[in-house]
């Protein structure tokens, strides 16, 4: 077993933990950041295909309403592209009868950045120290060391793999996901616990596709690329393409619930079945096809996700701590944040407060 000791040590390499490294960083802190993956990014997933990132996990920002986020998009020096949204709509009824409907416009307009969304993530890990980054590191148990914390990785009654200690943790992870897979010692009390298994992950029970194509042959008709469906499997849909230029796409959210989603060669053949019932027999048969379902991703949720979210919820900080231990331990997940919770936008503003 190797042992560490480091000033600050963040668990969770999404968007929290990222930036709560590059704050850090800028302000010549120590710190060493631990990820369960082999993966920077949690939830922000983007694959690529002919030079084009799709999204797998969260697409767009909301320059109105997220100004910390479109401010870093200008520092890290991106660009973002707005939403496709011109035409009309399509509206598919539970007995799979599908019309044309009025298309409407977000309101405040989605952005898009170019790249994806890992853009974001790739630039923000562009200085940071080396070595201080260790993927494959999955924290089993949290101890309280006098003025400070043991932290072991590895699994749960298993010898660990290696100890840090640390004089602050910061948790940039899902309240719910902590909860669920980290051994605290002493206990937390049952308050906090509680509260904590009760903040919904959010898009942890979703699934998500993107079909990519040479030709956004649902513009030439007059569409938006927006549709929604009673009947399913999917039951959002909007264009996800590329900014002016090749490839195009379609991506949305499944609507069957995380239970029923077993299949997934059979769930494919559905979801091509109605793209090509929605817009054409062109889009049952796309260049490239992506699916992620996020309710079978061990780091990030856990089998009370799986019930779906129909609204966002209100997020605050679970039974109202930001902290616990005598500031030791900080709470930094997106689900936190007094504002924004869920969204990019509350991964910031959670990561600024546990590292002020």
């Amino acid at each position: 077993m190797t042992s560490e000791t480091v000033d600050n040590l963040i668990i969770g390499g999404g968007l929290s933990g990222i930036y709560a490294a590059y704050l850090l960083a800028r302000r010549g802190k120590s710190f060493i950041l631990l990820e369960a993956r082999e993966r920077l990014g949690g939830r922000i997933l983007s694959p690529e295909s002919q030079g084009f990132f799709t999204d797998m996990g969260p697409s767009w920002y909301w320059p109105a309403i997220h100004p910390q986020m479109a401010q870093l998009i200008s520092d890290l020096e991106l660009k973002g592209y707005r939403q496709f949204e011109e035409g009309l709509g399509r509206f598919q009824s539970v007995s799979g009868a599908t019309q044309t409907v009025s298309g409407y416009a977000n309101e405040p307009h989605s952005w898009r950045p170019e790249g994806g969304m890992f853009a974001i993530i790739e630039k923000l890990c562009a200085d940071l120290p080396e070595k201080s980054i260790r993927l494959n590191h999955q924290v089993c148990n949290i101890a309280k060391d006098g003025d400070g914390a043991l932290v072991n990785v590895g699994k749960l009654e298993q010898e660990p793999q290696a100890q840090f200690k640390a004089k602050k943790v910061i948790l940039a992870l899902p309240p719910r996901l902590i909860a669920s897979t980290i051994l605290f010692n002493p206990d937390l009390p049952p308050d906090l616990t509680q509260a904590m298994l009760k903040i919904g992950t959010w898009m942890a029970g979703q699934a998500k596709f993107y079909a990519l194509y040479e030709e956004p042959f649902w513009r030439r008709d007059g569409l938006s690329g927006q549709a929604f469906s009673q009947r399913g499997p999917l039951g959002e849909i909007h264009d996800g393409s590329n900014n002016a230029k090749a490839p195009y796409g379609l991506t949305g959210f499944v609507g069957i619930p995380a239970v029923q989603r077993h299949n997934q060669e059979i769930l494919t053949e559905a979801i091509f079945a109605q793209l090509a019932l929605i817009f054409g027999k062109p889009a049952g048969r796309p260049a490239t096809f992506f699916y992620k379902d996020w309710a079978r991703e061990q780091f990030t949720a856990t089998k009370l996700d799986q019930p779906p979210m129909y609204t966002h919820p209100l997020y605050t900080p679970p039974a109202g701590q930001t902290s616990f231990w005598n500031n030791i331990i900080h709470f930094a997940g997106t689900e936190t944040a007094p504002q924004h919770g869920g969204y990019l936008e509350g991964a910031l503003t959670a990561a600024e407060r546990a590292t002020g």
